[in-house]
């Protein structure tokens, strides 16, 4: 277990007035225990108490070993799984993860009448959003890698190519550089494609006058890595170098608001107040950025509705874009790290406008 994390997410129970809750998110799993365990359809709960004891809940099927302070209570198919869970809980509200399957929720409801299931998760995500000096370290060596990966492939992108094959060579180069894969699969489009802010990249063709968006990320040592830079191929035309200017600036904003006590929705409207300036405010479609860590997208949103403060630890992403239906769309993206006094950007690749 990790003694540190467990002790934040106990105070945020304490917090919520929950004794009890159940973290069946793999990734939540891991960020307690250090073991990743992708259970499938079979249940896995890590039961947390608020006297600082836990208890994991397991399959025997997938192995796990008991540890001092991480007992294990084992059960295996021939078993009711809940109730032997069940005989573990306190009675009253018990905090049942965000992920956890309504079906041992409902399960749970029908065996322990007594047990008031409610949303849990928040100690929990609360805990993970503020990184440790750990996965701070990590998430520069992933975004490192990820430049790197990045500032190899641009060159080699040439007329002909076909967004699957650009994503494929992205792959391959991070591979070589260390990364076990991709956080999430790269998103690559071509020209009109790029108005699609979540274009599945697929065969198209790339041709003379393309704006490509190059939307990537990389697992490195189970920490996500995300970063957006957007190209030409060719000579830019005015139209297309107006547009990145912009989304350049309001990127820039973006990451200048960013500094400890300030709401995220505050960094939201920094990056949105130079696209709606500009004449744009219709085509910038979706938040300014999201949480990142062990996965790709984490609490907190930076959004128009976030609730949250940037606090010293967090890391977000500010990704400001353009999006022209038809035509082309620009979108320029980095990770910041909230600091004690600012904030770091951890993407050092530059953001002129490359006409290859």
């Amino acid at each position: 277990m990790n003694i540190s994390r467990l002790t934040r997410v106990i105070a945020g129970m304490k917090r919520a007035g929950l004794s009890c809750i159940l973290v069946s998110d793999p990734y939540s799993v891991y960020y307690l225990t250090g073991r990743m365990i992708w259970p499938g359809e079979r249940m896995l709960a890590l039961a947390v108490y608020d006297t600082g004891d836990v208890k994991l809940f397991v399959n025997r099927l997938f192995a796990q070993q008991a540890e001092e302070g991480l007992p294990l209570i084992e059960f295996d198919d021939t078993e009711d799984c809940v109730a032997v869970l069940a005989e573990h809980l306190p009675g009253g509200r018990v905090g049942v993860d965000k992920k956890w399957p309504s079906l041992f929720t409902i399960r749970l409801m029908d065996l322990r009448p007594d047990i008031r299931p409610v949303l849990g998760s928040m100690p929990v995500d609360e805990a993970r959003m503020l990184k440790d000096a750990d996965e701070a370290e990590g998430m520069r060596i992933s975004s490192r890698i990820n430049d790197e990966t990045l500032s190899r492939l641009i060159p080699t992108i040439r007329e002909g190519d076909t967004e699957l094959a650009v994503g494929q060579r992205y792959l391959e180069i991070g591979k070589g550089l260390g990364a076990s894969g991709a956080s999430f699969e790269p998103l690559i489009c071509f020209g009109a494609n790029g108005a699609e802010p979540h274009h599945g990249t697929d065969g198209t063709v790339l041709k003379e006058g393309d704006m490509i968006i190059l939307d990537v990320g990389l697992n490195v040592n189970r920490m996500m890595s995300d970063m957006t830079r957007t190209v030409v191929l060719g000579k830019a035309t005015d139209e297309q170098r107006e547009v990145y200017e912009i989304v350049r600036a309001a990127n820039e904003a973006g990451k200048k608001a960013a500094a400890p006590g300030v709401p995220l929705k505050e960094i939201d409207a920094a990056a949105r107040r130079v696209i709606e300036k500009a004449g744009y405010g219709d085509r910038f479609i979706h938040r300014t950025g999201h949480g990142i860590g062990l996965e790709t997208h984490e609490p907190p949103d930076v959004s128009a509705t976030s609730g949250a403060i940037a606090r010293p630890g967090m890391i977000f992403s500010v990704e400001p874009g353009i999006y022209l239906p038809g035509k082309f769309g620009v979108r320029i993206e980095d990770l910041v790290l909230v600091t004690e006094d600012g904030a770091e950007t951890l993407n050092k690749l530059p953001r002129d406008l490359i006409e290859l």
